[in-house]
């Protein structure tokens, strides 16, 4: 094989590794990017350069941008004396994409697992007890992905906050705004269930 195709198979492979495509959809998606080169090809490169220089995660939060420390956590309008622990940044811009949220936040790097042997040091707990004892922090708001693992660490972290007395809350679960109980799942429907309220 010619170098050329050689380099358009590493590139397949390579994008292929990034989550939701496989290597159909990586194939599509590279031969797109052959045909319009101009449009999407070489900005994209030069876009896929720049980041490599500049993104970095945030010392603080776990967040990732251009800056050692990022906006959010630069902000004096985010110093509310709120933290809401995410476990990783795509769930960080999903809560900042909600435009609620007007605190700051804490990104775990993933969630307690013994089957993965990830325990507490492998992930940004102890770093997050010491932002709440600095900062002082009134509420920690967990918004862990309602899963066992999601749960455990939720538990976990709320053990080691409950003698700080400070108060530490999560997400409401349930039914979706605009969800059928028809297309949901047994979990969801539970959850929904037991944190019911008045009308």
């Amino acid at each position: 094989m010619s170098q050329g195709p050689r380099d358009i198979e590493d590139l397949i492979e390579l994008m292929a590794r990034l989550p939701g495509l496989g290597p159909r959809s990586a194939r599509r998606a590279v031969l797109q990017l052959i045909k319009k080169r101009a449009l999407l090809l070489v900005p994209l490169a030069d876009a896929m350069q720049q980041v490599a220089a500049t993104a970095r995660e945030c010392v603080v939060c776990g967040n990732v941008g251009t800056t050692e420390v990022c906006e959010i956590c630069t902000s004096e309008k985010r110093a509310t004396g709120e933290i809401c622990v995410v476990e990783d940044v795509a769930d960080l811009w999903a809560m900042e994409r909600g435009g609620v949220f007007k605190g700051r936040y804490h990104v775990l790097g993933g969630t307690l697992s013994a089957l993965d042997a990830v325990g507490p040091d492998e992930l940004r707990i102890p770093r997050l007890l010491t932002r709440v004892r600095d900062e002082g922090i009134a509420e920690v708001i967990l918004a862990l992905n309602a899963t066992v693992d999601g749960q455990t660490t939720a538990h976990y972290i709320a053990e080691q906050l409950e003698p700080m007395g400070i108060a530490v809350t999560s997400l409401a679960q349930g039914v979706p705004i605009g969800g059928e109980l028809d297309y949901l799942d047994d979990g969801t429907i539970s959850a929904a269930l037991r944190a019911r309220k008045a009308l």
